[in-house]
């Protein structure tokens, strides 16, 4: 008996992602862009999303929707509520208008939240201080856990009503949910804490409030960290374990496999140069001197290459039969079509499209074309502003 393997796929061909099918492979994955103002949507907000349908990516992903006030990074990020609807209804118009999916990073910032801007406590696993707020941030109780949960089950209905096709879950970056997966962040001694079936709770309970609720009505992704790049953080192995419970319990469609720590070593995603001195200058005093005292010791630099989450990206691909998408520096034909013959179902790129919104028609065309994309990474401090490629 001989058996035949599937064909490689086409990143250009349309593919199915749970009840919906995208025009092609490619996901323009979740970037904070700065433009919600009064935490709604703006136009320059929907003109950017919509360049990016336009420019011919598959589904292009809105960064970053709060589920509850407390749970923004800071006050002006949009948070799921009846009030934003009809802005967030204009945006998935003029992205379906291009031919595009729409998807909504749904997600609690935990830790990274800022309370002072917030006007309301930051909430992590267990107490600490925030540098940014400079303020104390809460040890979560277990009705703060429930509610949250809750509260991701009521941002995806409200994503359906405002005609996103697909949302995102945001379990990385060592926000909320990832901050309980940590071991160094999470100190837990109660039943969110110590074993890793413990300190999971919070994810998996936010991915299956977000499946009762909305059922096969919409697509369901989850951002999942594979380390959170620090030592004593969330590591391959674990995280292998939570992606196999994630796929048992039928929760999400597939995963979005991302690292690093926003908390605490947030260039571990990015690779490429680290602009401490523009993050500094985002910042008023004293925060700016301390940033460009000893930014460096938080604001990493690690060398960039194609395709640079791929060798960890792989052993989630033997373990997993659920669909993964593939991030991390994709930006050229011959990387995309790496990924779909490793067996990944998707990608995801971000950085390459603030540079060229267009960059996914052109190599499209010419299957040479190579993104101007440098990596300088100086388009990272833009997002408290208004994000954008400062060399475009």
């Amino acid at each position: 008996m001989t058996t035949t393997e599937a064909p490689t796929p086409d990143v250009f061909e349309p593919a199915r992602l749970g009840p919906l099918t995208l025009r092609n492979r490619i996901i323009k994955s979740a970037t904070f862009e700065g433009m919600t103002k009064g935490a709604l949507v703006s136009d320059d907000l929907i003109e950017f999303h919509r360049r990016h349908a336009a420019g011919g990516v598959g589904m292009t992903t809105m960064a970053y929707c709060a589920v509850a006030p407390e749970g923004r990074t800071e006050r002006d990020q949009v948070w799921m509520r009846p009030e934003a609807l009809p802005g967030l209804r204009r945006l998935t118009d003029a992205v379906h208008a291009e031919g595009a999916a729409a998807s909504a990073q749904i997600g609690h910032a935990g830790p990274v939240a800022n309370g002072k801007s917030n006007g309301v406590p930051a909430l992590a696993p267990s107490a600490s201080f925030s540098p940014m707020s400079m303020q104390r941030i809460r040890s979560a109780t277990a009705a703060d856990i429930d509610r949250i949960a809750t509260a991701h089950g009521e941002a995806a209905k409200l994503a359906i009503e405002a005609g996103f096709d697909a949302v995102e879950i945001h379990l990385g970056h060592n926000y909320f949910a990832s901050s309980f997966l940590s071991p160094k962040i999470n100190k837990r001694r109660d039943g969110f804490g110590g074993s890793l079936a413990n300190r999971a709770k919070v994810a998996l309970g936010a991915a299956r409030a977000v499946r009762d609720a909305v059922g096969d009505r919409i697509a369901i992704l989850a951002k999942l960290n594979m380390d959170d790049g620090v030592p004593g953080g969330f590591w391959l192995d674990e995280s292998l374990q939570v992606a196999r419970w994630l796929e048992r319990d039928g929760s999400v469609d597939a995963l979005e496999l991302t690292a690093g720590s926003s908390l605490l070593n947030p260039m571990y995603l990015f690779r490429g140069d680290a602009p401490v001195r523009e993050f500094a200058a985002t910042f008023g005093q004293p925060l700016r001197l301390g940033i460009n005292l000893v930014g460096d010791r938080f604001i990493r630099a690690y060398p960039y290459q194609e395709a640079f989450l791929l060798d960890s990206a792989r052993q989630f691909r033997a373990a997993l039969d659920l669909p993964l998408v593939l991030l991390g520096g994709i930006t050229q034909r011959s990387t995309m079509d790496l990924a779909m013959a490793e067996g990944f179902e998707f990608v995801a790129m971000a950085r390459a499209l603030l540079r060229e919104p267009d960059l996914i028609n052109r190599i499209q065309k010419d299957s040479a074309t190579k993104s101007l994309c440098i990596h300088c990474n100086k388009c990272m401090p833009t997002i408290f502003s208004r994000t954008h490629c400062v060399i475009a």
